[in-house]
């Protein structure tokens, strides 16, 4: 091939890939979570590849299927219970008839002596002044959220559309992993050794990252959803699903939720309740998060915690909730592509060295020899 026709075939290398990935990029999120689904079960998918007789359709079928019950389902009937209680809070807070609405109205009409000097204090004026502000805030988020109503009917509809492409591809992924593999190993213009490290970092980043923020999101949940329950505060589930969101940010997590939960049971008369409750989110919630993370996530990645925190901080800021495993991989990425410069600029030193075996240059001869 010549010069010149390798060159336009370069381009047009370029141009077809930026076309189909534009073409991609309203079910990026499927694809994602089919990707990261497939890389997940892939043990599970081979182990039943060889139980069946290496049927790969028989297998594949058999995997979506396992994915289906114990992932998909329990995650629906989740969100249908979560539906209903979030639709009950909503009528109550129309209603009047929520309790925290009623305890905040008694306290602001009568706050302590020491609130109001305490706001005094900080500049923020007295209680009432502080009820305009925060009054004004809810109106904006009530105005946010009836817009949004207007939207669940199409969001119901993408999110059925984008579950049917991530199963559809799901099925193939879990049958021609391997191959699809192959094709990515020829197609990259790097050595076997550098594949192997870009392609196995990819791999246990996505393992380490989904297994591990997923793990310590749903623990957290359930205990924080748990403490809620015998504390007697309403919407527990809520609460729960919200801590395990949250949980999802390092470092910070379902603290966001129970933290000031706490603050408010004290402020309210529930003394000991709050106290109780800061306790179990320190001594329990937050070493489930201390603990498990760098086992589950840093360990596994071989990266620093302060890396993981940032990147996933960053991935949840540009990509949404899919940038808790976007985050976390380009940073692998990242961090791979460097370490694979540095060797290959120090084979090159090295084997420059082996080439000259350590036989000075010819100036430094000529200037041995002078005299």
């Amino acid at each position: 091939m010549r010069a010149g026709d390798n060159k336009f075939f370069i381009f047009l290398l370029a141009a077809a890939s930026v076309a189909f990935v534009w073409i991609l990029l309203p079910f990026y999120g499927a694809l994602l979570w089919g990707v990261v689904i497939a890389i997940l079960f892939a043990p599970l998918y081979r182990q039943l590849n060889r139980a069946f007789g290496f049927r790969r359709n028989l297998a594949a079928v058999v995997g979506v299927t396992v994915i289906v019950l114990l992932v998909l389902l329990p995650f629906s009937a989740i969100g249908t219970a979560l539906a209903k209680e979030a639709t009950g809070l909503y009528a109550r807070i129309e209603s009047g008839n929520l309790a925290l609405l009623n305890n905040l109205r008694n306290f602001i009409e009568q706050p302590p002596s020491w609130i109001n000097d305490l706001l005094e204090r900080f500049g923020i004026g007295s209680v009432a002044e502080l009820q305009q502000r925060l009054s004004s805030v809810l109106m904006r988020g009530s105005q946010y959220l009836a817009g949004q109503a207007l939207t669940i009917g199409q969001s119901t509809v993408d999110f059925t559309v984008n579950l049917f492409v991530m199963l559809y591809l799901l099925f193939f992924l879990l049958r021609d992993g391997d191959l699809i593999a192959g094709r990515l190993r020829r197609g990259l213009p790097l050595s076997v050794d550098q594949q192997n490290l870009l392609l196995n970092k990819f791999t246990v980043v996505i393992r380490a990252t989904v297994k591990g923020n997923m793990l310590i999101a749903l623990i957290q949940g359930a205990l924080g959803g748990l403490a809620f329950y015998v504390l007697g505060i309403g919407g527990a589930l809520l609460w729960a699903v919200v801590m395990a969101f949250v949980s999802l940010l390092p470092a910070v997590g379902a603290g966001l939720v129970w933290a000031p939960v706490a603050v408010y049971l004290i402020a309210t008369g529930s003394m000991w309740q709050g106290i109780l409750l800061i306790a179990y989110g320190a001594l329990v919630i937050g070493m489930v998060d201390n603990v498990l993370r760098p086992v589950l996530v840093g360990k596994d990645t071989r990266m620093p915690d302060y890396v993981v925190l940032i990147s996933t901080l960053g991935g949840l800021q540009v990509f949404g909730l899919n940038g808790f495993v976007i985050g976390p991989v380009i940073a692998a990425m990242f961090i791979a592509v460097w370490d694979i410069y540095s060797a290959s600029r120090e084979d090159a030193a090295n084997a420059g060295e082996a080439t000259t075996g350590g036989v000075p240059s010819s100036g430094e001869v000529r200037s041995a020899d002078a005299p």
